[in-house]
């Protein structure tokens, strides 16, 4: 039970989720299995361009690679640190796809918002977005782990460099996004929950694993 209260936290967290084409058509339609999640793989190609090499005259193409980040093998104090760290693995390839998604239609949805003329039709157009959002993806959420909530909610930082509580309270106002965060907070989590990679072990391993993950190396 404390499980699923903490995935409904989470999930009106993900407000930009479905995208502003969602409710602008009507009721979402898709099930959550029909709904598309954005690959986490990155481009490996930059972009190309030709030349003539100059000796021969010949037309050549030259390919520019996205730039790639190599880690050192990973090592491990004792079993437990490394069950840790393929559990990590295993959660932040379940998650992190739904991180992307909200980082890819989040300006989509403030974009859309911004075609309301007043402040009432933002608020019932978000009423029902947030209505929309529970129903099409309370199951989805309900499957994730506690820690794996915990997990997204970085994600989600990482992805809009901003924390699911300043997301709820972009869309959803500051009472609701402070019912939710002190919700959230009722089972261990917090939607301010930041992500610190430069200072923080966990979060320095957590974006490891993310890197190698969209580079394809792991």
């Amino acid at each position: 039970m404390k499980r699923f209260f903490l995935i409904l936290a989470i999930a009106v967290a993900m407000t930009a989720l479905t995208g502003a084409n969602a409710l602008a058509a009507g009721a979402v339609q898709n099930t959550v299995d029909e709904v598309e999640l954005p690959s986490v793989m990155k481009n490996t190609y930059a972009g190309y361009y030709h030349f003539v090499e100059s000796e021969t005259g010949d037309t050549l193409m030259m390919l520019v690679f996205n730039p790639v980040i190599i880690y050192p093998a990973e090592r491990f104090r004792n079993k437990d640190d490394e069950k840790l760290y393929w559990k990590t693995v295993r959660d932040v390839k379940k998650t992190l796809p739904y991180a992307k998604l909200i980082g890819s239609t989040l300006l989509e949805t403030y974009e859309y918002l911004d075609t309301y003329e007043t402040e009432k039709q933002k608020q019932a157009y978000l009423k029902q977005f947030e209505k929309e959002l529970f129903n099409q993806y309370k199951p989805q959420m309900k499957k994730l782990t506690k820690n794996q909530g915990k997990l997204l909610i970085k994600l989600i930082n990482r992805e809009t460099n901003q924390s699911s509580y300043s997301i709820l309270k972009a869309f959803l106002g500051t009472f609701r996004a402070g019912f939710w965060q002190t919700f959230s907070k009722f089972f261990g989590a917090s939607l301010k929950t930041g992500y610190h990679p430069n200072k923080d072990k966990q979060d320095a391993m957590i974006e490891r694993i993310c890197v190698r993950i969209e580079q394809g190396t792991l």
